[in-house]
């Protein structure tokens, strides 16, 4: 169980740390001359890669994981951790209150956040079954 929480604190920090510069690009260069929804769509692209990436750097740093359950632990804690984070920081930061800023959020970045989110979450699972046969395929050679 503790290299599923080490995983998925690994995973999270990756995620974490990618957004956080991409956000110190976003706020200051792009949301001024495009605006927020289009600016935080334009981000989306660079994170889906970047979980798509990092899921399978966690599954090959810690082959404990590659079953399929653990998979799934690894990226929802990965997934409550961001919220978690997420949530702290708007409060604390921008003091405001929670219900204050969610209604804040653009509704169709914000869906699409959340659809990322999803994927950001399942992204260690549904990257175990390639993981795999790349790894049966390394074997075999």
């Amino acid at each position: 169980m503790r290299t599923v929480i080490r995983a998925g604190f690994l995973y999270f920090a990756l995620v974490l740390g990618t957004g956080f510069v991409l956000g110190v690009i976003r706020v200051p260069l792009l949301v001024p001359r495009i605006g927020v929804r289009w600016a935080e769509l334009a981000e989306m692209p660079v994170m889906g890669v970047a979980v798509f990436l990092y899921a399978g750097f966690v599954l090959r740093r810690f082959p404990d994981i590659q079953l399929p359950g653990k998979a799934l632990v690894v990226g929802f804690l990965a997934l409550a951790l961001s919220v978690i984070a997420e949530l702290g920081l708007a409060v604390v930061l921008q003091s405001q209150p929670l219900t204050v800023y969610l209604a804040s959020r653009d509704k169709v970045s914000g869906s699409v956040y959340l659809l990322l989110l999803l994927v950001f979450a399942l992204m260690p699972r549904i990257r175990l079954s390639s993981h795999v046969r790349a790894q049966g395929t390394h074997s075999e050679a």
